[in-house]
């Protein structure tokens, strides 16, 4: 089971002068839940190397049983040290590819073209995609084989409108994730914000907040298991 973890490389919050990137409980939490299941697991973004990370989201309010285990995992900060370049991998080379969100795949992510063309990959081999809070962003400028968006007429969820007043950038981010899903013809729903909530649909994963990571990293396990 190889699976591919994918982060951003884009570390500015719009113009405000503040530093964003991944959101580290949206890794951490992933990460060890598809570990522990034995996956083998390859981690990459668009420039390779270190990826910005959120310095909010290293605060004491967010941190969790994961990413406590993260920052005492020496193995694991080290991988995250040296992600592979997006551009040198292929969807041949892995079972199912995951998205950490953040505020930083709003930006690069999202109109990234090989992160576009390789879900497309995995899309048509039939493999699990799956993303969460703010990645289903990666989504929306992905085509079916017919050229059709991806999410059109697919149950996803995101990071919501509601969500996002809530952090107060709803004026710094390009755009809104929810409204942009629905742009594409997606059907989007939420749970309650900041709460657990998983849309699967198909192959296809996505989770709405950082309280999604753990659980939408083990719906897609269970698609890989072919449960």
């Amino acid at each position: 089971m190889k699976i591919l973890i994918v982060l951003t490389s884009h570390d500015r919050l719009g113009d405000t002068g503040e530093k964003t990137g991944f959101w580290l409980e949206e890794f951490a939490a992933p990460y060890y839940v598809l570990k522990d299941a034995g996956a083998e697991i390859t981690l990459a973004s668009p420039k390779g190397g270190q990826p910005p990370l959120d310095p909010k989201s290293e605060l004491p309010d967010f941190q969790t049983e994961a990413t406590k285990r993260f920052n005492s995992d020496a193995d694991a900060q080290a991988e995250l040290a040296h992600t592979k370049r997006l551009a040198d991998l292929s969807a041949d080379a892995f079972d199912a590819i995951f998205y950490p969100g953040g505020h930083g795949p709003m930006w690069d992510l999202a109109v990234d073209a090989n992160s576009i063309s390789l879900i497309e990959a995995f899309v048509k081999a039939g493999k699990p995609v799956g993303a969460v809070c703010h990645a289903p962003v990666v989504l929306t400028n992905v085509r079916d084989r017919d050229g059709a968006y991806l999410v059109k007429g697919k149950r996803v969820t995101a990071f919501s409108n509601e969500e996002e007043a809530a952090v107060g950038l709803t004026e710094v981010v390009p755009f809104l994730v929810e409204d942009r899903l629905k742009e594409r013809g997606a059907i989007y729903s939420k749970g309650d914000s900041w709460a657990p909530y998983v849309q699967v649909d198909g192959k296809l994963v996505t989770g709405q907040n950082p309280a999604s990571s753990a659980p939408g990293a083990e719906a897609l396990l269970k698609l890989l298991r072919g449960a």
